[in-house]
């Protein structure tokens, strides 16, 4: 991968990002910031996070990671085999389409396996300690290093409050597809 990797993924205080195959909360404000962050860009996710969005997101690539070959998708979505094959098919739409970074959007199992290939962490930290069956891998401060934290305006339909906080992988701490 030559372009940034980029993780983004609204995370509560105990680390849940997911129940039930969808999210354990209700924040527009973070999906608008969700949406321009991810608007031009390709996106990578399992299957189960894409059927819970059920539809394809417009204005985004969709590269689903999914075992199932036969797996059937909407125009415009492409399916990829493994987190390899997708970060490269989300890499070659991103240069055709003039993208400067690929998205990566979960879910958990999809985050673990990335952690080890991104750039940036762009967190949304959501005020808030929810039951949850899916949680965001740990951030290990050897890794990463934060580099902005911008508090975010709670609407009057967002349930709790919220922060945008990014991480970079520390200069010396190379990415798994880095040569040594």
């Amino acid at each position: 991968m030559t372009l940034p990797v980029v993780i983004i993924a609204a995370v509560a205080r105990n680390g849940a990002i997911g129940l039930a195959d969808g999210l354990p909360w209700r924040l527009p404000g973070d999906l608008a910031h969700f949406k321009a962050e991810t608007m031009g860009k390709p996106v990578v996710m399992g299957r189960r996070t894409f059927a819970s969005l059920g539809r394809p997101l417009p204005g985004r690539s969709l590269v689903v990671v999914s075992r199932d070959r036969a797996l059937a998708l909407p125009a415009g979505t492409v399916a990829a085999a493994s987190l390899d094959e997708a970060l490269e098919r989300a890499e070659a739409i991103a240069v055709a389409s003039g993208a400067r970074e690929v998205m990566v959007a979960g879910g958990a199992e999809i985050y673990r396996a990335a952690m080890a290939r991104a750039d940036v962490l762009r967190l949304t930290e959501v005020d808030l300690a929810p039951q949850a069956d899916a949680l965001f891998p740990p951030i290990d401060p050897a890794i990463w290093r934060e580099t902005s934290r911008v508090p975010g305006t709670r609407g009057p339909r967002d349930e709790a409050g919220f922060t945008f906080v990014e991480h970079a992988r520390a200069p010396e701490r190379a990415r798994a597809s880095d040569p040594a």
